[in-house]
């Protein structure tokens, strides 16, 4: 083929053109020899032996050469060939520079020390189509490739990469050499089924003409295929109608530039102008089918006349497909050129001469390998070329779009490029309006399933490939802001999810404030009965003198009232945002000043006790009758109780904290007891007081007199224990302010209860009854003495 033998002609014109040139390598001139591999290891050994013994009877390490001396090799177009060719280049230190293979087998340089190559490797192109994949978001990808360890390579690196950004292979197929028959049936029914927008076909190039004769004429579904550089080939047969399903198709190909002057050396070249080169001999019959050796041959269309040039010749010249493996065997001569021209011009000697004949006689090839690992020079299309560590050339691919034309036209419009460096890799894509004409009007999407919405997370389906998924919403507490996020990302503890769950926003602060209707209303309350309990108090000092009021000792019953209202008071300490000195003194004002009323209501029930009991002859009690024993016994209970503070706030004080845990969309701020121990040490204190006053007072409720409180502080104290006994299950369940509302609940019940039961039956005599608020006639009777007794000792002032 034309493309083939288009590879011999730039390989002599460059040869030429070195020779030619008065700036590279003067007074040498370059000699070679050309042997086709046909893609034969054999025949490809055979030719190297040939080239090294300089004699048409191999004679390995032995050159027969006289007038000039092995530099290097190139080639070859195979992988197969040009393995072993790199393998006996090895040996001899000759260097290599190969123009076709892109295994990655030549990157360990400890096996292959002189090995070069003017093509990319491919890894870099499995990058550039990775890239591609990546830059459109394509993650349900279907995979042709090659049966080779190319093609294996490649799906096993697309694979790994689509792994990583959360995509998958919805297929994969393997184009054979044999049983094309059964597998062609297999990949079509793949194609067909599949729903992947999206596939791409990694071949290399000897499995071109197989690939499209699983494609003959096949009418495909819709889909983007995306090529590799194999894909001119298959150009040349567009006559099989694979535009139907190709057109538009992105391929990638090495990116090359024009060379100047290569245009017209072959429209001029004629076989006159080389007239004992015996392969040119051979295609020259090929493409003007006649006859140099046999003039008389009748199955000829006609003879050779030596002067026919290549552009009378009918063939079929695809630019693209032939420029770009010729421009690299044009570099490659180049690159050996620029490697021996350092070489001459790096010899001590100053005449011409003597570094030609150093050159042509005394030069080892590993040094020309020295040289050639550091050849930097300028190629006419601008590009810089060099060798990396590994022997590769800059790897720099055009990403191109095929567009099949009627009448056997293809027109190919760059879109785009691919670069890769050691440490970089850039891709460039042209996202014009026509990029994916003629079949989408925009990038088509290829997934597996619809992608996840924020804030939702993606759940593994088993049985399905990892890319494909459910979506599900973010639990409480947890977001995501991205779409088709792996996970939920937690919120930080003082906020919390919104609706979407795609943003973390703010909790709300939860306290017990003086704004909302629970603290309102409980406000409200305490201040109504310290009101209450005030207006108590000033009735009381107004009826001071009057029986009811100095029954039961009036200054325990003013003391009384005075830790009721304080007690009613306290409970505003509780409301409002908590700060540090409430937390501090909240508890505590309200354990003592509670002692206080407990105490005042032991206090009494006591002193009628020791009242009723004095009046038995030869009494001891006598002496108790009149004494300060009451304010005594109140102040002793109170003591305990600021003993039991005092220690709590010195060992584990109460402080204010923000609870972020307890409920997910709030911020509780509360007061945390520090020691719930010592909290309930001080209801238990109070509870015990509670407890002590109303079995006193239920032992003294039947004692006769018309003022004894005797009842009224039994129902009290019924009333305060069944109040604070509901209050400890009712607090530990509770979270926020329903703990704070059920503590102020609790001590208000109490304080009312004892509020109500003491003093309202006073008030009820004083204002309804008040024929009953005077002093009882005396009798002669045992009892009515032990009455009068009673009553003055309940009269009595100092009491």
């Amino acid at each position: 083929m034309f493309q083939n033998f288009r590879h011999r002609l730039v390989f002599i014109f460059a040869i030429e053109e070195v020779n030619r040139s008065p700036w590279i390598l003067p007074n040498v001139t370059l000699g070679y020899q050309i042997f086709d591999s046909c893609a034969s290891e054999v025949k490809s050994v055979s030719g190297m032996l040939n080239i090294m013994s300089g004699t048409e009877h191999k004679v390995p390490n032995y050159n027969c050469q006289t007038n000039g001396k092995l530099v290097g090799y190139l080639g070859d177009l195979s992988t197969s060939t040009t393995y072993i060719i790199a393998q006996l280049a090895k040996v001899f230190g000759y260097p290599q520079i190969g123009y076709g293979s892109m295994d990655p087998v030549f990157h360990d340089r400890t096996q292959f020390p002189s090995f070069y190559r003017t093509i990319p490797n491919e890894e870099a192109e499995i990058d550039g189509i990775v890239q591609i994949l990546k830059h459109f978001g394509w993650k349900w990808v279907g995979l042709i490739i090659s049966n080779d360890d190319s093609g294996y390579r490649a799906r096993e690196r697309i694979s790994e990469e689509l792994a990583d950004i959360g995509g998958c292979l919805a297929f994969s197929s393997v184009i054979k050499k044999q049983n094309i028959k059964y597998d062609y049936y297999k990949i079509i029914e793949l194609i067909l089924e599949t729903s992947a927008k999206v596939i791409v076909v990694f071949l290399t190039t000897k499995f071109t003409s197989t690939f499209a004769e699983y494609f003959y004429v096949q009418k495909m579904q819709t889909k983007v295929w995306i090529m590799t550089s194999f894909f001119p080939s298959l150009m040349i047969l567009r006559q099989c109608e694979l535009g139907s399903t190709f057109n538009g198709s992105l391929s990638l190909l090495i990116q090359e530039g024009n060379i100047p002057g290569f245009e017209h050396f072959i429209n001029s070249f004629s076989l006159n102008s080389y007239p004992k080169d015996y392969y040119i001999e051979i295609a020259w019959e090929h493409f003007f089918k006649c006859s140099v050796s046999d003039p008389l041959n009748l199955y000829r269309m006609k003879y050779c006349t030596g002067n026919e040039s290549l552009r009378d010749a009918d063939l079929f010249v695809y630019g693209t497909t032939n420029y770009r493996v010729t421009y690299r065997v044009y570099t490659a001569v180049y690159a050996l050129a620029h490697a021996l021209h350092n070489l001459y011009m790096a010899q001590a000697p100053v005449n011409h001469w003597e570094r030609t004949e150093y050159l042509k006689r005394k030069v080892k090839p590993w040094k020309i390998n020295n040289y050639l690992r550091r050849a930097t020079f300028t190629m006419s299309s601008g590009d810089i070329q060099y060798f990396d560590e590994y022997g590769d050339p800059p790897a720099r691919f055009d990403i191109i779009k095929c567009l099949f034309l009627p009448n056997n036209l293809i027109d190919i419009r760059k879109m785009g490029y691919f670069n890769m460096s050691k440490n970089d890799k850039y891709l460039n894509i042209n996202n014009s309006a026509d990029l994916w004409k003629p079949y989408f009007e925009k990038a088509p999407e290829s997934l597996c399933n619809a992608p996840c919405a924020p804030g939702h997370r993606k759940s593994k389906i088993e049985g399905k490939p990892l890319c494909c998924y459910t979506c599900v919403q973010c639990a409480d507490g947890e977001i995501s802001n991205t779409t088709d996020a792996a996970t939920c990302v937690k919120c930080p503890d003082d906020k919390r999810t919104n609706i979407q769950r795609t943003d973390c926003i703010p909790k709300t602060i939860n306290y017990l404030s003086y704004m909302d209707t629970l603290g309102a209303s409980l406000t409200s309350i305490a201040l109504i009965l310290f009101i209450i309990t005030l207006t108590v108090l000033i009735i009381f000092v107004k009826y001071w003198e009057t029986p009811i009021v100095k029954g039961n000792n009036q200054n325990l019953s003013c003391l009384l009232l005075i830790s009721l209202m304080l007690c009613f008071l306290c409970t505003l300490l509780f409301i409002g945002r908590p700060t540090q000195i409430c937390c501090l003194l909240r508890q505590v004002t309200f354990g003592i000043v509670f002692t206080i009323s407990v105490s005042c209501l032991l206090a009494k029930t006591l002193i009628v006790i020791i009242a009723f009991n004095a009046t038995k002859p030869g009494s001891k009690l006598k002496k108790y009758v009149g004494t300060q024993l009451s304010i005594i016994l109140v102040i002793v209970c109170s003591v305990g109780e600021t003993i039991i503070s005092a220690a709590w706030m010195a060992s584990n004080p109460p402080f204010q904290e923000a609870d972020t845990s307890s409920e997910t969309d709030t911020i509780i701020l509360q007061c945390n007891e520090g020691s719930i121990m010592f909290f309930f040490c001080i209801i238990g204190y109070m509870g015990t007081l509670a407890l002590l006053s109303f079995m006193a007072a239920f032992l003294a409720k039947d004692f006769p007199d018309r003022f004894n409180e005797a009842k009224n502080i039994t129902f009290s104290m019924l009333v305060f224990c069944s109040v604070w006994v509901a209050f400890v299950p009712a607090y530990l369940s509770s979270k926020g302010r329903r703990m704070v509302a059920v503590e102020i609940f609790a001590i208000l019940s109490s304080s009312t209860g004892l509020l109500g039961c003491i003093f309202a039956p006073k008030c009820y005599i004083i204002f309804i009854r008040p024929e009953l608020n005077k002093k009882e006639n005396r009798s002669s009777t045992w009892e009515g003495k032990q009455k009068s007794v009673f009553a003055s000792v309940m009269y009595t002032p100092t009491i």
